[in-house]
């Protein structure tokens, strides 16, 4: 009996550690720090994001480094705002947001997305990405 309680307690403090690293990572991403969001992932790590194909894909920490750079490149405005957080049991952090930023073409856009973030020892594993990008050039 003692036992189920000492992992309920260790469960809702890992959830609780997830979420603190979950709400780092948007702190990085916002100030468009990118080395130090990257480094919150282990040296690979899984992704499914819509501008990556329809496949779940490997890709290392520098990989994940030229990605957003480039995308902050073509949005040196871009900005998320957490809308909710949800923990999944002791490894898994949901989170809702808004992206919002200017286009090139000078339009403003705004995002709807979904992100599963997989933890394991305080590094992320599995960063699942959903969102419509119905039309660009990424959606395989």
């Amino acid at each position: 009996m003692c036992l189920s309680c000492n992992n309920q307690v260790a469960t809702k403090t890992d959830a609780v550690e997830n979420e603190k690293l979950i709400q780092q990572y948007f702190s990085y991403f916002n100030k468009h720090e990118w080395v130090k969001m990257a480094n919150m992932y282990t040296e690979t790590a899984e992704f499914k994001d819509p501008s990556l194909g329809k496949n779940i894909v490997t890709q290392t920490r520098q990989q994940t480094i030229e990605k957003y750079t480039a995308l902050n490149n073509t949005f040196p405005n871009i900005k998320d705002s957490i809308v909710q957080l949800y923990s999944s049991g002791n490894n898994n952090v949901i989170v809702e947001f808004i992206s919002k930023g200017t286009a090139p073409d000078n339009t403003m856009f705004e995002i709807p997305i979904c992100t599963i973030f997989t933890i394991v020892n305080g590094k992320i594993t599995k960063d699942f990405t959903y969102y419509d990008n119905f039309g660009e050039e990424g959606n395989k």
